[in-house]
């Protein structure tokens, strides 16, 4: 997915928070907005994880930092590992252990400070377990778990990771690979953050060995392009692994996410907000039964 030139609302309000609070010297703020205004005016060959990529890197020449939201996903990581125990009993006695914990998997992709700089888990974990998915392929999803040999498990934001935890608990698969950004990038996950929530006592951990906000396949390091080569099943959380992974077109790939802006939302044909497991294959299977249906019943179709 190419950049939206209405992400730049956005990302100028992103940066200026960053500007505000990390640096002091006007000339400091002067140089990052002619470049982000340079960026702006030539990216429309990059994705919009590309471009949040370049401002990040000249953010941190400017100011000499490398983690912008160190203190957040500290907080993120507190805030989730607080609540696991409450969920993680819950989760094994609901009714269907699976189904709930893949809502709160995707529950935790509120904690965003890219695309939301409040948020409220606990609201939206009530608001997610409570209403349908507007896209809803988890039946499929449950079915791909049981068939994988392998499961290749791309995360998204720190704290949000303890929910991803949760969800790889209840499926109890003997052989995921859990991936994480290769560097700092926005509030998203490192090797750090998932060292801190216990990931490494429920799946293999590496990284991806790029630090986009996403996953951009011919990025990649070697060791993450083999696992992604060689799994059954992709599950791929968030917005970002979503801009990087669609064009691919591969039917392996399951996105969960929540969809936190109206961009996401119009491309995946979605309401602000929405909740999320989409796969392509699926959608295209019940397009064509949709399609077959209406036909034997003699309505006409008309497609958009």
């Amino acid at each position: 997915m190419l950049f939206d030139q209405r992400c730049k609302s956005c990302f100028e309000r992103t940066y200026q928070t960053l500007l505000a609070k990390h640096t002091t010297k006007e000339s400091q703020r002067i140089a990052f907005n002619n470049y982000f205004e340079q960026v702006m005016a030539d990216c429309d060959d990059l994705s919009t994880p590309e471009v949040q990529r370049l401002l990040q890197h000249k953010l941190q020449d400017i100011t000499a930092m490398d983690d912008f939201y160190s203190k957040e996903k500290w907080q993120s990581n507190e805030v989730a590992l607080a609540l696991y125990p409450l969920w993680k009993q819950r989760v094994e006695q609901a009714p269907d252990p699976v189904n709930l914990a893949i809502r709160l998997a995707i529950a935790g992709n509120i904690m965003d400070y890219g695309a939301n700089h409040t948020f409220d888990v606990e609201d939206t974990i009530n608001e997610v377990i409570t209403k349908p998915l507007s896209i809803d392929h988890s039946m499929q999803l449950k079915g791909k778990i049981a068939q994988a040999r392998s499961i290749l498990y791309l995360g998204d934001n720190a704290g949000e990771i303890v929910f991803d935890r949760l969800f790889l608990e209840t499926i109890h698969h003997p052989n995921v690979t859990f991936v994480v950004r290769g560097g700092a990038t926005i509030n998203d996950a490192t090797m750090e953050d998932v060292q801190t929530v216990g990931m490494q006592h429920v799946a293999n951990v590496i990284t991806n060995g790029f630090d986009a906000p996403s996953t951009i396949l011919e990025r990649s390091s070697e060791e993450f392009k083999r696992h992604f080569a060689e799994a059954d099943l992709i599950i791929s959380k968030g917005q970002g692994n979503l801009e990087g992974l669609y064009p691919l077109h591969d039917n392996r790939i399951f996105f969960l996410l929540m969809a936190k802006c109206d961009v996401i939302a119009e491309f995946i044909g979605a309401t602000k907000g929405n909740c999320i497991v989409y796969n392509e294959a699926v959608a295209a299977n019940q397009g064509r039964e949709l399609n077959s249906l209406q036909q034997a019943e003699g309505i006409s179709v008309i497609t958009a």
